[in-house]
């Protein structure tokens, strides 16, 4: 049932440095608009209150894809996941990221929504997050005193909570990827679209030269702790050693046993570890089926 809304005050900065002095000013009382998919959501049905909205739509210079070798990949903030989604060049290079926002939401969706405000509703099943942490993305975050730069994989601190102060996150940083390196995301609903991911899996890898090892390994699950999170140990686990299915299984079951999930309305804890061993597998196996395929 939709809630009634209470009065709000409403602002359209015209530049960053405004945004930022009506946050301050406002403090925890205010709330940055920039798609609006996912607060405006929160304000009808979920009882969220905020006493005035900052809408950043209009401040220039946030909405970009850029990309060079040497710097790697800077997502502005307010760049649409469509816009991610349409990117020849980061299907190219960075596909994981494509495949992730393919599956978010609709098309109608994807058109206003933004990778800013899809990190900093900070939801435990953010669909564009394991995808950039398996990529060790970093977010520049500009305040009052300035501009920051963190590791991805400490913006986050629990449900809808980030690091964010009375400040605003700006870009999105990836570094450039190994040219052999290949991605797999994977989401697992309830049904096939307009669905909030119940387990999501994101591995980057690297493999040897005879495929035979996997060089570096990275992976990264949605939906199953409080927060996003690399599994570490089943990383550790693969790195370097031989491919075998006992190793891809014993990943798997590491990497089950490395999240915190609860049972809601969409699944329940039991469920969720259950799947992450048979998505991390699926991901592993697709990543190695991939590798063969571009020989």
């Amino acid at each position: 049932m939709l809630k009634k809304l209470k009065e709000f005050g409403y602002f359209e900065p015209s530049t960053l440095s405004e945004a930022i002095f009506l946050l301050g000013r406002y403090d925890s009382s205010a709330k940055i608009l920039s798609g609006g998919t996912d607060l405006l959501v929160g304000m009808k049905e979920k009882g969220l209150s905020p006493e005035c909205l900052i809408n950043i739509k209009g401040v220039p210079n946030l909405s970009y894809i850029k990309y060079n070798e040497r710097e790697g990949l800077k997502i502005g903030a307010l760049t649409t996941i469509r816009e991610i989604e349409k990117s020849n060049l980061i299907n190219k290079k960075f596909s994981v990221l494509t495949q992730a926002a393919e599956v978010l939401g609709s098309v109608q969706v994807r058109n206003r929504a933004t990778i800013g405000g899809n990190l900093c509703n900070a939801a435990p099943s953010a669909e564009m997050v394991p995808g950039l942490l398996v990529l060790d993305a970093e977010v520049k975050i500009t305040g009052k005193k300035g501009e920051r730069v963190l590791p991805l994989e400490k913006f986050f601190l629990g449900p809808g909570l980030t690091v964010l102060g009375k400040e605003i996150l700006t870009e999105i940083r990836v570094p450039s990827p190994h040219p052999n390196t290949k991605e797999v995301y994977i989401k697992h609903g309830r049904r096939k679209a307009m669905n909030i991911a119940v387990v999501g899996v994101a591995v980057a890898a690297i493999l040897s030269g005879d495929k035979k090892e996997f060089k570096n390994i990275k992976i990264a699950l949605g939906a199953v702790a409080p927060t996003p999170v690399r599994a570490h140990k089943a990383e550790e686990i693969l790195r370097r050693k031989k491919i075998e299915v006992d190793l891809i299984e014993k990943a798997a079951q590491i990497a089950s046993e490395e999240v915190r999930p609860i049972s809601d309305i969409r699944s329940s804890d039991w469920y969720r570890k259950e799947m992450i061993k048979v998505l991390v597998r699926r991901a592993l196996e697709q990543v190695l089926k991939n590798s063969e395929e571009k020989k």
